[in-house]
């Protein structure tokens, strides 16, 4: 594959898009694979955890007219039922 080095201002929007949601999926796959890090410790680095990126997600979908419940957002980020997580890694 040819790579072209472009300004992020001139990448077209469905590609900017598309980027966007490869490099979500990306981060949710890190957070799923990295149990050992619980939310307490990203929320004091990173000021956000499994939990607040589960309601971005959520108020995503309702934005867009996709009624999420909480418990299925939770379930997106987290790759199983939260309660299962909690049970499982939950320190």
């Amino acid at each position: 594959m040819r790579y072209t080095r472009v300004m992020a201002t001139e990448i077209p929007e469905q590609t900017r898009v598309e980027i966007e949601a490869a490099a979500f999926r990306r981060l949710v796959q890190h957070f799923q694979e990295r149990t050992d890090v619980q939310n307490v410790d990203v929320m004091n680095l990173a000021g956000f955890c499994r939990n607040c990126l589960s309601k971005w997600y959520r108020a995503a979908a309702i934005e867009r007219g996709v009624e999420l419940g909480d418990p299925d957002a939770r379930e997106a980020i987290y790759g199983m039922p939260y309660d299962a997580w909690k049970a499982k890694y939950q320190k």
